[in-house]
């Protein structure tokens, strides 16, 4: 299957799609709590795709039975919701969703804390956070897919985690599964040469044991094979002139992101006592 690369109408379609998922993630965060099913937090994602006059991409793909993957702890990805599974004070959440918007597909994935969380837990939500971001500073004309692996994968590794080998990211346009995989780890090719209108769904997907994974017996679930914990982060990116776009976060989200980051650069700057940069 060949790259498409969208121009600047189809990206614009893109933005807003991934506007409006954004706000879908941002409610399902704030409906998020012990005592809920997970079928419950179907039901939000589903309904608000729909009054947004879009489509749930995730639902009857491929046999899927719902709007949005709920996996919990252990669970990597693709966790079927269920009017049995209630959330619990302590789990890690993994939500992924995505809509159809005028024909053009965004997809997102965020890792929540319920309730009180462990300190482990709570780490490897923000390192597998912050690997996404890692990875995407190499997303730009002329750099390779394998440069973004290779930003997900040092870091995840540096901080003692393993980054999964047999699920990865994927290009995303007017299909949801589009040309190129997008692997989170270092492999022997490099990867499509990325060039200004390819749209991309970066998905890391961090376990805190082993990177082995196994499928459930649904086929669909899949989850850790040491019973550790697992965290997944994605956002639709579209390549730039210079770099890349985040298209599935809310002005606010990306504020919010840019002052952490700015107050991070000062606390090293702080560490560094010579006032160079680090960048």
């Amino acid at each position: 299957m060949a790259i498409t690369i969208k121009n600047e109408h189809e990206i614009a379609l893109m933005r807003e799609s991934g506007r409006l998922l954004a706000l879908v993630h941002e409610e399902m965060r704030k409906e998020l709590k012990e005592g809920m099913t997970t079928k419950d937090i179907d039901r939000i994602c589903e309904t608000m795709i729909r009054d947004f006059g879009c489509i749930p991409n995730f639902l009857n793909y491929q046999g899927f039975p719902a709007s949005v993957c709920v996996s919990i702890n252990d669970e990597v990805v693709h966790g079927i919701p269920s009017k049995k599974r209630y959330i619990q004070n302590g789990d890690i959440v993994s939500l992924d969703a995505g809509l159809i918007y005028k024909g053009y597909h965004s997809d997102a994935a965020r890792t929540h804390g319920v309730g009180e969380i462990s300190p482990e837990a709570q780490r490897i939500i923000d390192v597998t956070k912050q690997s996404f971001f890692e990875g995407i500073k190499f997303a730009k004309p002329g750099n390779h897919l394998v440069d973004i692996a290779r930003g997900i994968q040092t870091y995840a590794e540096s901080n003692g985690y393993s980054v999964v080998r047999d699920l990865t990211g994927h290009g995303i346009g007017t299909k949801l599964h589009e040309a190129p995989e997008i692997p989170n780890f270092v492999q022997r090719r490099r990867g499509a040469k990325m060039q200004k209108g390819m749209a991309l769904a970066i998905e890391p997907m961090i376990n805190e044991g082993t990177y082995d994974v196994y499928w459930l017996d649904n086929d669909w679930t899949v989850a850790t094979v040491d019973g550790k914990l697992s965290a997944h982060y994605e956002n639709t990116i579209a390549i730039t002139d210079e770099g890349c776009e985040i298209l599935t976060m809310l002005p606010e989200e990306k504020e919010a992101l840019h002052s952490e980051q700015k107050e991070k650069w000062f606390f090293y700057k702080f560490l560094l006592g010579n006032g160079e940069d680090l960048c």
